[in-house]
């Protein structure tokens, strides 16, 4: 019997007036409706890391801080990753970036898939968490969850502030499609490193 692979769905953005909690909380009732993995939200809020400053990246040595220690305690157990991408000047937000360089070990032969928003739907920040992503050894899907454009203004607090529910129709079909690749590669990976014990 195969194991559901345990996915953290995790939220990028740590602002109090941030918009990340509605496509967090859309994405995942769409993994859950799906009953192929088990998924958990994991907010960036509720690990106060600081500005990235070991004498190296957990890969080579230890990490010394213990923020640190316990973020990388809570993501070692996922099988898999979605990460909420707000995009920040074409790029992902510090908070994520600095989060993704407390880890590597954790990371390494993952998964990942994203939901992204903004003006273009997060595409540049989701490219960039991609590159990121390799570097730390892990697999990015091919699809992605983009809430860009009218969709994005009909649901953003600054625009239409509607429930993500009235644009999903749009955004269905992407993710239904990231989260089959998230759950092949994680069975792929965990299957992977079984063979290797």
């Amino acid at each position: 019997m195969t194991l559901k692979p345990r996915i953290a769905l995790i939220i990028g953005s740590t602002r109090p007036t941030r918009f990340a909690d509605k496509p967090a909380q859309w994405m995942l009732k769409q993994a859950k409706a799906r009953g192929d993995m088990d998924v958990e939200i994991v907010d960036l809020r509720d690990h106060p890391l600081p500005f990235f400053d070991e004498m190296a990246s957990n890969l080579w040595m230890p990490s010394q801080n213990p923020e640190a220690i316990r973020w990388q305690e809570r993501i070692s157990g996922f099988d898999g990753y979605i990460f909420v991408v707000a995009e920040y000047n074409h790029s992902i937000t510090g908070v994520l970036k600095n989060a993704l360089d407390q880890a590597y070990k954790e990371w390494i032969r993952k998964p990942f898939t994203a939901i992204g928003y903004g003006g273009v739907g997060a595409s540049r920040a989701v490219e960039h968490l991609r590159t990121i992503g390799t570097e730390l050894q892990m697999v990015s899907t091919h699809a992605a969850v983009h809430i860009g454009g009218g969709d994005f203004m009909a649901v953003a607090p600054r625009g239409g502030n509607k429930p993500i529910e009235e644009i999903e129709a749009s955004l269905l079909p992407s993710a239904q499609t990231a989260l089959d690749e998230l759950v092949w590669w994680a069975k792929a990976t965990m299957a992977a490193k079984a063979a290797e014990q």
